[in-house]
């Protein structure tokens, strides 16, 4: 029979009362190594083996929890791709209630786009109605043997430049109408797609 000093008693006791209420459950950490061999560790899991996913067993060897692998890069492009459609899709939704609620859109969008359309050939046709008459000026100037002045040239030419950029914008507006008839379009069929 082994006898303890009072010390030594006491320090014993104090240690199995310390394990008697240190009820903590043994955890094992199950993971896969980079060889491909399964590893159970009581410490954790290594940072490098995180990302590739692992379990936590209990005292028993029971499943508690299940740390599934980190997504790939294509998984997290599409998961984001998925999120970005999401979102077009609910603003979609603020924008139009319904199907017709589009085509009013469309019908206003487009009656805007025609209003800006005829405006811009009105302002042409004054331009042209404008270069005519100082073409007139100018030939009558020169049938009169005399030199065409020069602030008529000018003005002339600032009336062709004019002429061009009137042309470009009526361009502008209606490649916006071809894009605007398009887009809506699209829209339409989504909201169908989306309500359906």
């Amino acid at each position: 029979m082994l006898k303890l000093s009072t010390v030594g008693l006491l320090l014993a006791l104090n240690v199995m009362t310390v394990q008697a209420a240190d009820k903590t459950p043994v955890l094992l950490y199950r993971y896969v190594d980079n060889k491909g061999g399964i590893v159970l560790d009581r410490q954790g899991v290594p940072p490098e083996y995180v990302g590739k996913g692992y379990q936590v067993l209990n005292e028993r060897g029971r499943v508690i929890q299940v740390v599934p692998p980190a997504p790939t890069a294509e998984e997290i492009q599409r998961q984001q791709a998925d999120k970005a459609k999401a979102d077009a899709n609910a603003q979609l939704l603020h924008l139009y209630s319904s199907v017709s609620d589009v085509d009013r859109a469309k019908t206003r969008k487009l009656a805007e786009l025609d209003a800006l359309i005829a405006v811009a050939q009105g302002n042409l046709q004054g331009l042209i109605s404008q270069q005519s008459t100082l073409q007139g000026q100018a030939a009558a100037q020169e049938r009169a043997g005399r030199v065409v002045p020069q602030p008529l040239l000018d003005q002339m030419n600032s009336l062709r430049d004019d002429q061009q950029s009137l042309r470009a914008e009526v361009e502008r507006y209606q490649d916006s109408r071809k894009q605007a008839e398009a887009d809506f379009a699209i829209d339409r069929v989504r909201v169908q797609q989306l309500q359906h």
